[in-house]
């Protein structure tokens, strides 16, 4: 059983339930799909400009969490039709901190939760690889 705590941006906290987020990890779709049992350890908040974002990767760690996934809305942004696409989303520096996570908090980050862009693989940062 995988242990996943996810990450989302207080930027979108007041319009969105994680409706999606949560769908996925139950269904183990979209950023979930590479998963065979999963269960939710938590949900955090980052705030900007994201200096925050270690601390909560490790509060999530040290309740079990085995991987962090960062919400799709942090790096992809939703256009007319309803469709997400790459790039524009809550937040600049998505990949400076999947590395922070992977490196300061030695736990593997996942950018990519529900509502994935089309032709978008979310990309992993393990501790092992994660550089400065």
């Amino acid at each position: 059983m995988t242990k996943i705590g996810i990450i989302r941006c207080d930027n979108n906290l007041d319009s969105c339930p994680m409706t999606g987020c949560f769908t996925c990890l139950q269904d183990k779709k979209q950023g979930f799909s590479g998963y065979e049992h999963t269960t939710l350890t938590g949900v955090m908040t980052c705030h900007c400009p994201g200096d925050d974002v270690v601390a909560k990767a490790k509060i999530l760690k040290a309740k079990g969490a085995d991987v962090i996934h960062l919400c799709t809305c942090l790096f992809s942004k939703r256009t007319e039709g309803k469709a997400w696409s790459l790039g524009n989303g809550f937040c600049n520096h998505a990949d400076e901190m999947a590395r922070r996570i992977a490196q300061e908090a030695g736990i593997t980050c996942i950018k990519g939760s529900a509502h994935l862009p089309k032709g978008y693989t979310p990309e992993t940062f393990s501790p092992a690889t994660a550089q400065a």
